[in-house]
């Protein structure tokens, strides 16, 4: 079949291949790390509390000086959830699992045989030639680096990650980081660390190669201090009318967790190949290379830089990328998603 006779297939879908569980709070002190699974599990509390106004005002109007300190008076009431380390405990402990699934580039629905053999031969071709090892490396580094924590990062006094490969029920390997050490800027592995990085994306390429059966059981300590604060998800509440709270925080069975959505986008946030990257430093891989926190898509079509235009004029038009494309397009069919041509404007 002549290449330039090969359409995309209309139907055409991939199962992510990096799969974290939720993860769940615990709460500690930071010299009794090793005995972390007997550690109380931090629950979720309401708090209710008078803010002030200080939204934007509307018009010159509103800005009037009786107006606002008429304003000013209405007491805003709010409740909100709150999630926090006891007084007695100065560190917070997340855990997850997550599984690195083989199969990287074969979709789980498919309906053009010719497209799809194109498919497997030319990730077959990454494979041969570039090797996951790149991507492997930067997935390993996310888990290392204590990406996934977000908020709970940030001002931490010390942060270790403990890594651990599961088989039969019971540790295999085990990996410790010091999370702090490395920077969120890049992928440089620091020094005293190789060793445990080479490993762990070792292990973490066999499970996309279908090597081997791969379960990550993944504990971050994050040493906080005494009553801290802890940020567990937020829930995203369709219809606001039924909630009295303004901010609900996400709970599994009574217990703070995070989404293993946002787990994943830090899991996959190795996206440096795009143009702003050295200012921007990784982001999430995703097909436009959007970014939902500045509202902006990285990857536009106009600069054929997206998925699409990439992933279409390797396999349609045999138009191999640049090899740092190619880590990208491979990624995203990594990340999974519904990537079929349905034809429809």
């Amino acid at each position: 079949m002549a290449t330039n006779a090969l359409k995309t297939a209309s139907v055409l879908a991939f199962e992510r291949k990096l799969d974290p569980s939720d993860a769940l709070f615990a709460s500690g002190t930071w010299t009794q790390r090793d005995q972390a699974s007997t550690w109380p599990a931090i629950t979720v509390r309401e708090k209710s509390v008078r803010g002030t106004i200080s939204n934007r005002l509307k018009s010159a109007k509103d800005a009037d000086p009786a107006k606002l300190d008429a304003a000013i008076q209405n007491p805003n009431l709010q409740t909100v959830d709150v999630a926090t380390l006891p007084g007695d405990a100065d560190t917070l402990r997340v855990r997850f699992t997550s599984r690195v699934l083989a199969g990287v580039g074969a979709p789980s629905a498919c309906n053009n045989a010719d497209y799809q053999a194109k498919l497997r031969s030319t990730v077959q071709a990454y494979v041969d030639t570039a090797g996951l090892g790149v991507l492997a490396a930067r997935y390993a580094a996310n888990l290392a680096n204590g990406r996934f924590l977000w908020r709970n990062r940030l001002g931490a006094e010390q942060v270790e990650v403990r890594i651990a490969q599961i088989k039969d029920g019971q540790p295999l390997q085990r990996w410790t980081f010091d999370a702090l050490a490395w920077s969120l800027r890049d992928f440089n592995v620091p020094t005293g660390q190789e060793g445990a990085a080479e490993a762990l994306a070792q292990v973490v390429e066999q499970g996309l190669s279908g090597q081997s059966h791969v379960l990550l059981r993944v504990d971050a300590f994050v040493r906080l201090g005494e009553g801290q604060e802890v940020f567990p998800s937020q829930e995203l509440i369709l219809d606001k009318g039924q909630s009295k709270k303004s901010k609900t925080l996400y709970t599994v069975d009574g217990v703070a967790g995070m989404h293993s959505q946002k787990l994943g986008n830090a899991l996959r946030s190795i996206d440096t190949w795009y143009p702003d990257a050295a200012e921007q430093g990784p982001i999430a891989v995703e097909p436009y290379g959007s970014v939902t926190t500045q509202g902006k898509a990285y990857r536009q079509p106009s600069e054929k830089m997206d998925f699409y235009t990439l992933l279409d004029g390797w396999l349609i038009k045999d138009k191999v990328p640049a090899v740092e494309q190619q880590h990208f397009v491979l990624a995203t069919l990594i990340r999974g998603g519904v990537f079929g041509d349905a034809g429809k404007e």
